[in-house]
């Protein structure tokens, strides 16, 4: 199993709120890039097609609220993976939040998709950030 984790976020809000952006898949489409496309999410599961790779498939396996979020694949996938979204209150309106993704990659796709996905992960955390603290 490879790893690929975000680099940490501060983010001016509590921990509640994010968790709750989180917890609710319909919120995920606003942190992805342009190259996934053909979104779609009942809030509780989603899919959508990564440009030039595969369509995947995610749905919730567990929340402790305000502090963890384990997502995992759906269906029928190329590889098994989860994200884990880890959120640790700093103070009443401070946060840290940092994303995960744990994939059963092969070594040819490992070689291939290792920066792509280091590089979405450390974007989600961004785009994670931006989203927070821009609509209080």
């Amino acid at each position: 199993m490879s790893s690929f984790n975000s680099k940490e976020v501060q983010i001016a809000r509590n921990s509640s709120y994010i968790f709750n952006f989180l917890s609710d898949f319909n919120n995920f489409e606003k942190l992805m890039p342009p190259q996934v496309t053909d979104w779609k999410s009942d809030g509780e599961s989603c899919s959508f097609n990564i440009q030039n790779m595969a369509i995947l498939r995610m749905r919730y396996r567990r929340r402790t609220p305000n502090s963890h979020i384990d997502i995992v694949s759906d269906g029928n996938v190329p590889f098994a993976f989860d994200l884990q979204c880890f959120i640790e209150e700093e103070g009443e309106e401070s946060s840290k939040a940092r994303l995960q993704f744990n994939a059963d990659l092969n070594p040819m796709l490992k070689m291939v998709a290792s920066k792509p996905l280091a590089n979405l992960m450390d974007m989600l955390a961004d785009k994670l950030k931006e989203y927070c603290e821009s609509n209080h």
